[in-house]
């Protein structure tokens, strides 16, 4: 057994080499763990609260079921073309690495750049909006057990957001094994609370309350402005959102053992366990959450209130404090991969400061710096909640559509570029036309997450997505092209830091001989 384990980290540590890094993380995490990371990042029933008033306002019933079965379906698309990408080259760079490996010679480095910034933008925004949402989810548990007497004040709100985003930077700044082991206990979390939600609605809700199939199924409650065509493709935002970011075990793959097949089995198989429960979640509400879809739309919280309404509040308070719960390992496990992105595209040398975000802990054994980035750049995102409702909701918009440019510009790449060697999980011939699905799915939505959740808005309820990330990636692409100091001039993609650790390991030798030869020379005094 010890040989087998061995021989398989020897193998992990080569096929990194042969990609250009030297082994500088501990290979902690073990394939289950490695899924835990995605699985634990979807979070399933947080999540589904999270964004749940997206499927209410745009359809109710018929949207929370029937688009999430459709939107599942193409994100599972998503992540077998990502897969096969994890499974080629699993390094911790991603996306921006297959990018520079795939792309056309002319554009390849200007591509990576832009992929390494939409990718490191998209996970802070992720952060950002799983820990707001946790903010959220901890003051309705507050809101529910006060019987509905307490109102939290956006101070109230933010204040309780920054003290998790705090809370999330101490604890991924502890050891990669304590980090792993949790995610076995983020696992069983996270099957056991759509499993209560799927068994106790049905079993708790009042008659009054229980709707026939037509209406939870057919009958299309649209309350948003928008034609109910649209208003389906909007409904999207819920299930996307809860099932996205699945490409966490990439950038941990340097920290996971047997890499190549672990990686692209979590993605595939976390969308895919998601998918199925998360659809028999949504039909659990669908029939359980009543006919009067206006006055669960106008809570704050639509799935604590259709629990509320189902369990009474006991009830609810107990099944909520441990959605709240879910929720809050779902943000640890977003932040620690989300500085895995940033200490990989810092290793290359793209980002701001990238010699003090580049390093690892000697303690740890961990990237304690860019832990400490992103915990502050999702800090200071959240500030966007003082503009009101609709400039904080961007921030989710804009996990989803910075990853989604992430993502299909080396899924195109591959096909366009150098020639793909593929690693154990391929598609074989149906890898063209799912990554052809996969993309254009990506692009539509991108460009629908881009308009207002209501059509004619005012200022106070346009959508900021267009302007928050447009404006980073237009600063990043700025600063590449900047003359003399740009990144144009120095940025030429991954650096191989296994040549660079040999020549350096090579002089430190070469240095201790020489103290070496100093010290015996020196007089006997």
């Amino acid at each position: 057994m010890k040989g087998t384990i061995r021989n398989v980290a020897q193998a992990d540590e080569e096929l990194l080499a042969t990609l250009g890094y030297k082994q500088e993380f501990k290979r902690e995490f073990s394939p289950l763990e490695i899924f835990g990371v995605s699985f634990s990042i979807i979070g399933l029933v947080p999540s589904m609260a999270s964004v749940l008033s997206y499927a209410v306002v745009n359809g109710g019933g018929p949207t929370m079921v029937w688009g999430w079965l459709i939107a599942s379906t193409f994100t599972l698309f998503i992540g077998m073309a990502l897969s096969e990408l994890g499974s080629a080259a699993p390094t911790s760079g991603g996306m921006y690495f297959w990018t520079y490996s795939f792309a056309p010679p002319r554009w390849k480095t200007l591509l990576c750049w832009i992929v390494g910034y939409s990718n490191t933008i998209g996970w802070i925004a992720g952060v950002a909006s799983v820990d707001w949402a946790c903010a959220v989810q901890i003051m309705a548990a507050v809101t529910i057990g006060s019987n509905g007497a307490f109102v939290p004040s956006p101070a109230q709100l933010y204040a309780v957001y920054a003290a998790i985003v705090l809370s999330h930077g101490i604890l991924c700044s502890l050891g990669t094994a304590l980090l792993a082991r949790l995610q076995t206990v983020y696992i069983i979390l996270n099957v056991l609370l759509p499993l209560a939600v799927i068994i106790a609605l049905p079993a708790a809700t009042p008659s009054e309350l229980r709707n026939s199939a037509k209406v939870a199924l057919w009958d299309f409650q649209n309350s948003n402005g928008w034609s109910n065509g649209y208003a389906f493709i909007l409904s999207f935002m819920s299930p996307l959102w809860t099932i996205c970011s699945f490409d966490g075990p990439v950038h941990l793959s340097e920290e996971a053992t047997n890499a190549a097949i672990a990686v692209p089995w979590a993605i595939v198989g976390s969308i895919a366990v998601a998918a199925v429960l998360g659809l028999a979640v949504n039909i659990s509400l669908a029939f359980c959450m009543g006919s009067d879809i206006t006055a669960i739309a106008s809570s704050p919280q639509p799935m604590a209130q259709i629990i509320v309404n189902s369990l009474g509040q006991k009830g609810a308070l107990i099944l909520w404090l441990m959605v709240v719960l879910a929720q809050y390992m779902m943000g640890s496990t977003s932040l620690l991969a989300s500085s895995r992105q940033t200490f990989a595209f810092s290793r290359d040398g793209a980002l701001p400061f990238s010699g003090w975000l580049y390093r690892i802990n000697s303690y740890t054994k961990t990237p304690i710096h860019p832990v400490w980035f992103v915990a502050m750049s999702s800090t200071l995102l959240g500030l966007l909640s003082f503009a009101g409702p609709q400039a904080i909701d961007a921030i989710f918009s804009i996990s989803i559509s910075a990853l989604y440019m992430a993502y299909a510009i080396p899924i195109s790449c591959r096909f366009l570029g150098n020639d793909f060697t593929p690693g154990p999980y391929n598609l074989g011939v149906l890898s063209f036309p799912v990554a052809v699905i996969a993309v254009l799915f990506m692009t539509f939505m991108s460009v629908v997450f881009l308009f207002p959740s209501s059509p004619h808005p005012g200022v106070a309820a346009m959508n900021y997505t267009s302007v928050v990330l447009g404006g980073v990636l237009a600063l990043s692409i700025l600063w590449y092209y900047l003359p003399k100091y740009g990144g144009v001039h120095w940025f030429t993609g991954p650096v191989r830091t296994i040549d660079i650790h040999s020549s350096q390991d090579s002089r430190n030798s070469d240095e201790d001989r020489k103290n070496e030869v100093i010290v015996e020379t020196k007089p006997v005094v």
